[in-house]
């Protein structure tokens, strides 16, 4: 535990008991007390944020109720144990409801009790500043200006995007091919923005059987069904006040999309098997790689949640749209997996580059990655060399088409994979496609193709 002060308000009219209890708690030389005997200066020194007021209950000025009202609107953050003269029952519920940390009854062990009490309020104040410290340190680690690398014009309107996000609480809808980053978007935007000292969830849509999803998301009740032997708590309770992030909402079958409506509209949930309504507060975050509007066309996703969902609509572009960002995101990764591995410093040949930067890279950034991090692994020197980079693509037929590119893009995608595969003998490419040489000839001398 730190070795700081702790500040502690002790308020009761018996100047006797007050200082009794000040001499206990002197014991600790950390703790800085102060005494009050009526409730309005206690309440006027509020601004001084102590960690704990004791409160007597019966006052001359107002009673212990009101106070604790009071404490709790201007301090929150402020711990308060009530000590009273009566053990009645049903005040000290009625109190600990209301946010007392505590209720003791005044008796010869009240210092004792008085003193554990206090002891944890500071380990639980203490946590919750570790816990503070790290999620600053989280918060900069996702400083999206340093987690997405790039400089090109099409990154730099995410990240004017991304800022426009964090200041708000509106939904936020991520599109973008496979592996450009989306939930790493989605958690810069929560780690930047007013939630980021409450939970991050992230739930994959697609990668949870249907028939559970629902108890996923909301949570059941004891009994639901068979298997439920406890009441679980879903993933919108768990993201309570922070920011919930549904990953591949466009798997979402069209049975949950109208529950899911809902919660987003009236704010609460309910659990499976249950009747108990349970207010939410957490921020939508959505991620797709589908175009949703082709969706709600197909019938596959309702209209009324698309637009709910839709938001703010953040783009993240692929990778062979982002120029000459491959050579920097590569360099960063080179770099990275050099110094995990106790390697030494590692550069990429002109030849290299010229091949990372003539690749489609159906993956995008997450294929790069792989793509680098091995040919750091096969290189014999320092320098990378082309031989070094292995690029197999290995993504489907529908993955290449779902890219809506032109017919030139994916002409020229076509004849240089070709050309890639028969080591740049032309009239091979030319015969296997059956177009003219002069054509990649003439794609070649535009620098449209590249030989090897």
């Amino acid at each position: 535990m730190a070795n700081t002060s702790f500040n502690i308000f002790i308020l009761d009219d018996d100047v006797w008991y007050s200082e009794l209890l000040e001499y206990h708690l002197s014991l600790n030389p950390d703790y800085h007390i102060k005494k009050f005997h009526a409730a309005k200066e206690c309440l006027d020194s509020l601004f001084e944020r102590p960690n704990v007021v004791t409160l007597d209950y019966s006052l001359p000025d107002k009673n212990g109720a009101e106070v604790l009202k009071k404490i709790r609107e201007m301090s929150p953050d402020t711990q308060v144990v009530v000590i009273s003269g009566q053990e009645d029952v049903a005040t000290a519920v009625d109190l600990l409801k209301k946010g007392a940390y505590d209720y003791i009854v005044k008796d010869e062990d009240t210092p004792e009790r008085l003193w554990n009490a206090i002891t944890k309020i500071r380990e639980n104040v203490s946590l919750r500043e570790e816990i503070n410290q790290l999620r600053d340190e989280i918060g900069q680690k996702y400083d999206f200006g340093k987690l997405i690398i790039g400089n090109s014009a099409p990154i730099k309107q995410v990240f004017m995007m991304m800022d426009k996000a964090t200041k708000t609480n509106i939904t936020v809808s991520i599109t973008g091919e496979t592996g450009t980053g989306k939930e790493l978007v989605a958690k810069s935007i929560h780690y930047n923005s007013t939630r980021k000292k409450f939970p991050f969830v992230a739930v994959n849509v697609a990668a949870i059987p249907k028939e559970l999803l629902e108890s996923e998301l909301f949570g059941h009740e004891k009994g639901a069904f068979t298997g439920a032997m406890s009441r679980r708590i879903g993933k919108f309770e768990e993201a309570n006040k922070g920011t919930i992030f549904l990953d591949e909402i466009g798997e979402l079958d069209i049975s949950l999309q109208a529950k899911l409506l809902r919660v987003l509209q009236e704010k609460e949930i309910t659990r499976v098997g249950g009747n108990s309504v349970v207010p939410i507060d957490a921020r939508i975050i959505v991620a797709t790689h589908k175009n949703m509007a082709e969706e709600v066309k197909k019938g596959n996703f309702r209209e009324d949640l698309y637009y709910r969902l839709l938001g703010l609509p953040v783009y993240i572009p692929p990778l062979r749209d982002r120029g000459t960002d491959i050579l920097v995101l590569a360099k960063f990764f080179i770099d990275a997996f050099a110094k995990e591995n106790g390697m030494g410093k590692k550069s990429l040949s002109a030849k290299a580059q010229d091949k990372l930067l003539s690749y489609a890279f159906p993956g995008n950034v997450r294929e790069l990655r792989a793509v680098v991090e091995l040919a750091v692994v096969l290189s014999d020197d320092s320098i990378i060399q082309e031989q070094d980079i292995n690029l197999t693509a290995i993504s489907s037929d529908k993955d290449f088409l779902s890219a809506e590119r032109t017919l030139k893009e994916y002409t020229t995608d076509i004849i240089q994979h070709f050309l890639d595969k028969y080591e740049s003998n032309v009239l091979l490419v030319a015969e296997k496609l059956d177009i003219g040489k002069s054509t990649v000839y003439r794609m070649v001398q535009n620098k449209e193709l590249t030989l090897k």
